[in-house]
């Protein structure tokens, strides 16, 4: 094993500083991490006085202190200190015809006092109450920040109950997992002398008179008043040693204490287990070590029946005492155990082993025995019991009447065929190895029905072997010497191929259902990896949930602050009050809930948070329907419910990366209409406010060449803002989605021709060559709208034509009629080809300065996309300069055979 760095002299250990730190008390009394602090008055036995201990210890302590229970069995001392304390009143609950009065968790929580006393920390709350145990109840309390004082007797802590049901020979039902000890703050022990409190006993000051002398009769003995007392006395003491280990790490304290030790117990399914795991918890709190226990299974056959839900079963009674727990499949135990102990640096193994006493020397080593032979410094601890192996053995599964026909059918079915087989062949030839017939008939059974098929069918194979083919004939004697060693050769043979191959077909049995499950998972996540939407996930996985378990299945997840079913399966399953309270705490508290777990346990599901990097990201619920959980296909929906909350995951994260970039492109848009409003707004306004003013100061001085000249100048500068302000309401049209455009037939000429005449208005330098192919058809379309388009594509060829002619060509091709605008300034670059008909996109013009508002393109492709037409731009489009606009539209089928083909158009081909 790897030694363990050492440790610099005179520097705190980090693990118990960080406890203390966690555990430290702020000015005000409370912990620092925010939890309650928990204190356990800790006794013997009933009748020690914990109650009154609490109650003394509350009237001395001026802070806000509220008793939430205190069970005084009708002691008048003990009544007499719930005098000037304030009492919650209790909680009335129906049970079984009557009311009984029960603790109010939900009047504590909104009292919220700085200290709650609540007595009987084993005590179980009443069914339908949220949580079942009371322990849990107070859980809950110290997670709200409150301080918690509670009472607990020894014989009452889970670890210990096997040695209390020996010593006092009562089994206790009342069990507190020892961790809730173990996360105690404060131990506070309330001892008694065994013989005084059985003179209490008698004088009535722990029970009524007849209940008393039951007590003493059973319980209240002298010899298990000293054990117990004992057992709690070395539980506290074990518990102050701990703190004060703490302390001495924590403070950097030199001093001896014991070097870390780490336990690993081995469990499987029979009964020795439970005491196992029980043994290794009480050796892990004397050697106040950290332990794990481990789960051992085969991986190549099937467990008995019931295994998976007794080995589930012990798994958690490990958790409740403090261990970790992890499962092991493999067909070498001891390898893997060997492995895991080197790899967590174990220094004690646990296990357990049968008395064994039959027929020791014929018996194959056992597991414990391997491992103590092939691991060598590491202390071996092996845990026995009383009762015969035959009883400690994992009970097997029972088949069915219907299995034991079917095996019986397989069995007599080919040793009968194997028989026929062999008369034959001896009737037309001798064939002295007929026994391999039988052989075979063994093994078929083995493979169809098991090794049950496989041992009958040896059995009846031996037989009919020797009465048909054994001289005499037809007899069960067999004469010959060595006739008497084949036939018991060929039994054991046939006994050890039968067990083979029965082991060979639930080897295969066992890969094919693991290989379907494998398959499953991985058909189910190429079908999250397929659905990028968050609901298509979540039927995705309540369908493969409902598939694979046969169980409805339910998803919950947070809308608007609240747990909402978002998909089930069957669609129609509902959910009632108590089942949504389960989902809300299972979110709220990140822990599962409902049916089999330790809050609202009569809700008819089980809710479990499925969690992800960024916290729950949605609740999974499943429907018992009087069938218990399988506890071999925990695996299976871990992995569903992992592989859900990563696509969950990935499903939030790329709708905040889509809005994040919706904001960032209406930012960015948001600056580029301020930045054109500021400029294609202000400059026209300045330049007719300018010219107004002119005009009023100098009135009648002025010459009428000037101001015509400024009338013309204000003309030119408001036809300019009205033509930015229709933009900008084009563009709002489209976007808004209610643009509609006509469908009436229009000439392309007129419209065109009609585009060039409004051009020229603003731009009377332009030369602009117009050429319409004189079979030019009709079209269906908006001719306003055509228009608007033209008007846009000319005014922007102007703006970069550097003083060149533009060309307009109107044309039909391949059943389109084809509209080009080509301007011959010095074109778009490469990259911006695919920009120009974004809104507020301004390349720039000759002189550097971009024109215009950057919507001429954008507006253009609206209303082409509107009258089902399409725009593209080609750049450059002549003689390695220019840009060419090119219009789609296509042709009603009623107008294609107007129209002839056409020339290409007269232009060079863009390079």
């Amino acid at each position: 094993m790897a030694a363990t760095e050492p440790r610099d002299e005179g520097r705190p250990d980090p693990d118990a500083l960080l406890a203390v730190m966690r555990q430290e008390t702020r000015p005000d009394g409370t912990r620092a991490d925010g939890r309650g602090r928990l204190t356990i008055f800790l006794g013997a036995a009933p009748g020690v006085g914990k109650t009154y201990a609490m109650l003394a210890r509350a009237r001395k302590l001026k802070a806000d202190i509220v008793v939430g229970l205190a069970e005084t069995h009708g002691r008048s001392e003990t009544a007499e200190l719930l005098d000037g304390l304030e009492v919650l009143p209790r909680r009335r609950v129906p049970y079984k015809g009557r009311v009984i009065e029960t603790f109010d968790l939900d009047a504590a929580l909104a009292r919220k006092p700085r200290i709650l006393i609540l007595d009987e920390l084993a005590s179980s709350n009443p069914e339908g109450s949220r949580h079942p145990k009371r322990f849990q109840d107070i859980e809950e309390l110290l997670a709200a920040g409150i301080d918690v004082w509670t009472a607990l007797n020894i014989q009452h802590l889970e670890s210990l109950a096997d040695v209390v049901a020996n010593i006092t020979g009562i089994h206790v039902r009342e069990q507190v997992p020892d961790t809730v000890l173990q996360k105690a703050d404060e131990i506070v022990l309330v001892d008694l002398p065994p013989a005084e409190l059985i003179e209490r006993l008698k004088d009535g000051k722990v029970y009524l008179p007849e209940s008393a002398r039951r007590a003493s009769e059973r319980f209240f003995r002298l010899g298990n008043l000293t054990a117990l007392r004992e057992l709690a006395l070395r539980r506290t003491a074990d518990r102050v040693d701990d703190d004060m280990v703490d302390y001495l790490k924590g403070h950097a304290i030199e001093g001896a204490w014991a070097s870390s030790e780490r336990l690993l117990v081995c469990v499987g399914a029979d009964v020795l287990s439970e005491k196992v795991v029980r043994e290794a918890s009480r050796l892990a709190s004397g050697l106040n070590a950290s332990w794990t226990v481990v789960s051992l299974e085969r991986a190549d056959r099937e467990t008995g029946e019931g295994a998976p839900a007794r080995i589930d079963e012990l798994l958690r009674l490990a958790e409740r005492l403090g261990a970790e727990t992890r499962r092991i499949t493999a067909n070498d135990f001891v390898t893997e155990l060997i492995r895991l102990a080197r790899r967590e640096h174990v220094t004690q193994i646990v296990i357990g082993a049968p008395n064994r006493r039959r027929w020791p020397l014929l018996r194959r080593p056992s597991l414990a025995d391997e491992i103590v032979a092939q691991v060598p410094g590491i202390a071996v601890h092996i845990v026995t019991s009383d009762q015969a192996e035959d009883t400690l053995a994992p009970r097997r599964r029972t088949r069915r009447p219907r299995e034991l026909a079917r095996s019986a059918v397989y069995a007599v079915a080919s040793v009968v065929a194997a028989a026929l087989i062999g008369t034959a062949i001896e009737r037309t030839m001798h064939l002295p190895n007929v026994s391999l017939l039988f052989m075979m008939a063994v093994v078929v059974a083995a493979i169809r029905a098991g090794y049950g098929a496989a041992l009958l069918a040896a059995i009846l194979s031996g037989l009919a072997y020797n009465y048909f083919f054994i001289p005499p004939l037809y007899t069960f004697t067999i004469a010959s010497p060595h006739e008497v060693f084949a036939f018991v050769v060929f039994l054991l043979a046939a006994l050890l191929a039968g067990g083979l191959a029965s082991r060979v077909s639930e080897q295969a049995r066992t890969a094919r259902a693991r290989a379907s499950s494998l398959q499953s998972l991985y058909d189910f996540s190429r079908k999250l990896s397929g659905n990028a939407e968050a609901e298509d996930v979540l039927w995705a996985a309540v369908s493969q949930l409902h598939e694979t378990f046969g169980r409805p299945a339910a998803i919950l997840t947070s809308q608007n602050g609240a747990v909402a079913l978002a998909a089930a399966w069957p669609p129609d399953a509902d959910l009632e009050v108590g089942d949504m309270s389960a989902a809300r705490w299972a979110f709220e508290h990140r822990e599962a809930a409902g049916r089999d777990t330790g809050t609202l346990p009569s809700s008819r599901w089980q809710f479990r948070p499925m969690t992800s990097p960024h916290g729950v990201v949605g609740i999974l619920g499943l429907r018992w329907d009087g069938e218990p959980f399988d506890g071999a296909a925990e695996p299976m929906l871990a992995a569903i419910m992992d592989q859900t909350a990563i696509a969950l995951d990935r499903a939030r994260l790329a709708e905040q990366s889509i809005a994040q970039a919706a904001r960032l492109q209406s930012d960015s848009l948001r600056t580029a209409l301020l930045s054109s409003i500021s400029h294609d707004l202000r400059t026209p306004l300045a330049t007719i406010t300018g010219a107004v003013t002119s005009l009023r100061q100098l009135g009648t001085r002025m010459d009428a060449a000037s101001r015509d000249d400024l009338l013309a100048t204000i003309e030119e500068e408001g036809g300019r803002l009205s033509r930015f302000v229709s933009n900008l309401l084009d563009m709002t049209r489209i976007e808004s989605g209610t643009l509609e455009a006509r469908r009436d037939w229009l000439d392309v000429g007129d419209v065109i021709r009609a585009a060039v005449e409004r051009c020229a208005r603003y731009y009377p330098q332009l030369v602009i060559d117009v050429s319409i192919a004189p079979t030019l058809p009709l079209m269906q379309g908006d001719s306003v709208l055509l228009g608007q388009v033209l008007f846009n594509l000319l005014d922007n060829a102007a703006k970069y034509a550097a003083g060149e002619p533009v060309r307009i060509f109107a044309r039909t091709e391949g059943g389109e009629i084809v509209i080009s605008v080509t301007d011959a300034g010095k074109g778009i670059a490469p990259g911006d080809i695919d920009k120009v008909f974004e809104k507020f996109f301004r390349p720039g013009s000759p002189d550097g300065r971009p024109p215009g508002t950057g919507l001429g393109l954008s507006i253009a492709r609206g209303f082409v996309d509107a009258m089902g037409g399409s725009i593209k731009a080609e750049s450059p489009a002549t003689r390695r300069r220019g840009t060419r606009m090119v219009l789609r539209f296509p042709i009603p089928p009623g107008e294609v055979s107007a129209a002839s083909p056409e020339a290409p158009l007269p232009e060079t081909p863009a390079s």
